[in-house]
């Protein structure tokens, strides 16, 4: 139940009042007065605190305005005897939850306290679940915490955002963090990763589908579409979305509508579009390859996330956090290993810091983490110096990216799916650039 304060300079009747809501099961404290109220407030946390308007020296207003001034602000219901529209409109303004006018039956004292504690019971547990939902992002750096501070100002409202950076930079983290920091937090977030679905299924599976509207279509389905009504759809990898979904998709930002496939009557849903992408979507519009009005709709708030390597700070908190979070210590990542990841590029970013650490998990056992346990690169500098050094030495662009391509493939087995990941890509643009080599004439993988 829940914690709370009765002040009245009347003894007798806070005395009454604390013995009625002790019977429902409140830890009550008694204060006679409004100097001994706002002592109490300072010393321990309430839920509700139920006050006399009119007392001498420190009055019911000057208790409400000290509890709305805690970090954890109380309830507040004031009393009084003089219960004038005027004073209640002035109590209601400055913050105060309720009011009672004297004399007032105790049942209904204690059903208003019942009430306001369960109000607050239930904003607790949703601030409580919504606190396990929002991811922790690590933002030690300036770079980072730019990148917070816009996802929080646009979170307040119901813009569409644009997720911009590389692969494996935490773009989701970013988009989970903007739907849970705003208002549609308790409605549905709805993940889908665009360059995972074949360009028909991807249609079928945002927009939902009619009974018999393909072959397999058994019975109807609503979309990702439907199921995010109210809450948030996050696009993943937007920038792999076929021409014709993107026509579809720039319909449905245009005027919130949408017609599943084989449908005939439109569909109105209220939801929020957060995409991401680690393609130059620029880029892709002068090339032809991405519609230009729809990118103007997808880019209404871009936040740009940064590279790991623009966010050194960052690093080796990460790091902690990752081992933390599985039950490892801090120092079982020594000195010399700490230095090691410092010094790496880390072209994959923050996935690549993590698969590294796992890996490494699993070669040191139970001995502390060493450079040797650290399957990293050289460290940037040595990087950069190691391809300068190869200009000039018979090497091209396009034979320099046929060998990487042809180096994942023989590294993952053959298995594209593989390969892309570990150039940082998505399957379909790896198959992209497979096309692209092949037609352009050059040895293919």
């Amino acid at each position: 139940m829940a914690r709370v304060l009765v002040v009245d300079d009347e003894p007798k009747l806070a005395r009454v009042a604390a013995e009625m809501l002790e019977l429902d099961g409140h830890q009550v404290a008694r204060a006679t007065g409004g100097r001994q109220a706002l002592v109490e407030l300072a010393a321990a946390p309430f839920d509700v605190v139920i006050t006399d308007l009119r007392m001498p020296e420190v009055d019911g207003l000057a208790v409400l305005a000290a509890a709305r001034a805690l970090a954890a602000p109380p309830e507040v219901v004031l009393m009084t005897a003089y219960g004038t529209a005027e004073s209640a409109v002035a109590a209601m303004k400055a913050g105060a939850a309720d009011y009672v006018l004297k004399p007032f039956a105790m049942d209904e004292l204690r059903l208003r306290v019942r009430r306001l504690a369960a109000q607050r019971s239930a904003e607790s547990r949703s601030e409580r679940l919504l606190a396990r939902l929002t991811p922790e992002l690590v933002a030690e750096s300036p770079a980072m915490k730019a990148v917070l501070a816009s996802a929080r100002q646009v979170a307040a409202t119901d813009a569409t955002v644009l997720l911009l950076g590389e692969s494996g930079t935490g773009k989701s983290q970013v988009a989970r963090y903007v739907h849970y920091q705003g208002k549609r937090a308790a409605a549905p977030l709805v993940e889908v990763h665009c360059a995972a679905l074949p360009e028909t299924l991807l249609e079928a599976e945002l927009f939902g589908h009619e009974r018999g509207a393909f072959t397999g279509a058994t019975q109807r389905k609503p979309g990702h579409l439907a199921a995010a009504d109210g809450g948030t759809l996050f696009l993943d990898e937007i920038g792999e979305v076929a021409p014709a979904t993107q026509v579809k998709l720039l319909r449905f930002l245009q005027e919130r509508t949408f017609v599943p496939v084989g449908a005939v009557a439109e569909s109105r849903v209220d939801v929020r579009v957060v995409s991401a992408t680690n393609r130059d979507l620029d880029a892709a519009v002068r090339d032809g390859e991405f519609r230009e009005d729809f990118f103007y709709r997808l880019n209404v708030f871009a936040i740009r996330v940064p590279a790991l390597r623009e966010r050194r700070e960052d690093l080796l908190p990460i790091a902690d956090r990752f081992l933390a979070a599985r039950g490892v210590p801090a120092a079982r990542l020594g000195p010399e290993a700490r230095q090691r990841l410092l010094e790496h590029a880390w072209p994959g970013n923050v996935r690549e810091l993590e698969n590294v650490l796992e890996r490494a998990l699993i070669l040191a056992g139970e001995e502390p983490i060493a450079p040797a346990h650290l399957a990293v690169g050289p460290a940037a500098g040595a990087r950069g110096r190691r391809a300068a050094d190869l200009l000039g030495e018979g090497f091209s662009l396009d034979g320099f990216e046929a060998e990487l391509i042809r180096a994942a493939l023989e590294r993952a087995g053959g298995n594209k799916t593989e390969a892309a990941k570990l150039l940082g890509v998505t399957r379909r643009r790896l198959y992209s650039l497979l096309a692209s080599l092949e037609a352009g004439g050059r040895d293919g993988p």
